[in-house]
């Protein structure tokens, strides 16, 4: 006999996979509310859905804030879109540090590409997830598959150089840069730029065209001396020069991410990253549901907030209250 929950998630199945994009607004609700009923039908949603679908592409964009994200993927969407393809765009915003909220104004930034029939924006808050997505960015990646998109764009908060766990959920990384007279450079260093795949330089366009092949050329010269990576395909990370307002470069950037995929896929280096990710996916769960279970649990906040007073007091180190109360949750 099917209860009242297993009916609800096969109906949620159901309508999902006919591309009902409400049914997906409301699973992705399901998966980011802290309710227990909500979570309980997300998860039951999320286990009987394929999330082995190698078939679609899932691509981060990152940059500072003011380097055109919100503008480069409305373009580039577009032109996914002419070419056949489904885009779902899942834009993560900062949630206020006082107030908790969040202006989720994407829709409004992509307006064009809002009202295409082939696209989907799920604006998200961070809700204090650092890394620039959000917790449940991972499950709403495979609930858009579900519904027939084939390509998953994760426009991430904008936050600098900590961005790396949107790397961690994709297929292909971009970094999204403005033109620079070359001090920007010391940002190459080390961080963000190392585990990207394309940067992208943008704003190529007007007054800003020959600053910007500047800008290539020295981040070109500039990632011969990074270490390549294991899944690095040869000539890769690469340095492009778009215009998301002239559309210039868009096609040069969807050749380049397809031809790091075919030979990731030819390689075995894309299966691979996909197992690594789910791994992550478990360890950053692990920690999620320790948190919860604190949170859950009236003998361990009274026993944090008896180590919280000692370490006001200076009567423990902090470490050593840590150690106890991580005893006290495997108990």
């Amino acid at each position: 006999m099917v209860d009242t929950r297993d009916k609800k998630v096969l109906e949620l199945i159901k309508r999902i996979t006919c591309g009902e994009r409400r049914a997906l607004s409301q699973a992705i609700t399901f998966s980011e509310s802290t309710r227990k009923d909500h979570r309980d039908i997300a998860k039951g949603v999320l286990s009987k859905l394929n999330n082995n679908n190698d078939k679609t592409v899932r691509i981060a964009v990152t940059g500072s804030p003011g380097v055109g994200k919100s503008t480069f993927i409305e373009s580039f969407g577009l032109d996914l879109i002419n070419k056949g393809l489904n885009v779902a765009v899942l834009a993560v915003d900062p949630s206020s540090v006082s107030s908790g909220g969040s202006i989720l104004g994407d829709k409004t930034r992509m307006e064009l590409l809002s009202k295409e029939r082939r696209a989907y924006i799920r604006p998200s808050p961070t809700k204090g997830s650092l890394g620039g997505t959000n917790l449940r960015t991972q499950e709403a990646i495979i609930l858009c598959e579900a519904a027939g998109f084939d390509v998953i764009l994760i426009e991430t908060v904008g936050v600098g150089q900590s961005e790396t766990m949107a790397s961690q959920m994709v297929d292909v990384f971009c970094l999204l840069l403005g033109p620079s007279g070359g001090d920007e450079l010391q940002g190459v260093k080390r961080g963000i730029t190392e585990i990207s795949d394309l940067i992208l330089v943008n704003k190529c366009d007007g007054q800003l065209k020959n600053i910007a092949e500047t800008t290539r050329a020295e981040y070109s010269k500039a990632l011969q001396f990074f270490r390549r990576r294991e899944i690095d395909a040869p000539s890769y990370p690469k340095v492009l020069t778009i215009s998301s307002i002239e559309k210039s470069g868009l096609r040069d950037t969807w050749k380049e991410i397809k031809n790091l995929i075919t030979w990731r896929k030819q390689s075995g280096m894309f299966f691979k990253i996909r197992e690594e990710q789910k791994l992550t996916w478990f360890h950053r769960e692990i920690t999620n549901c320790i948190n919860l279970r604190i949170e859950n649990s009236e003998k361990i906040l009274k026993k944090k907030k008896e180590l919280e007073k000692k370490i006001r007091k200076g009567l423990t180190l902090p470490l050593n209250a840590a150690e106890k109360l991580a005893l006290e949750i495997i108990r």
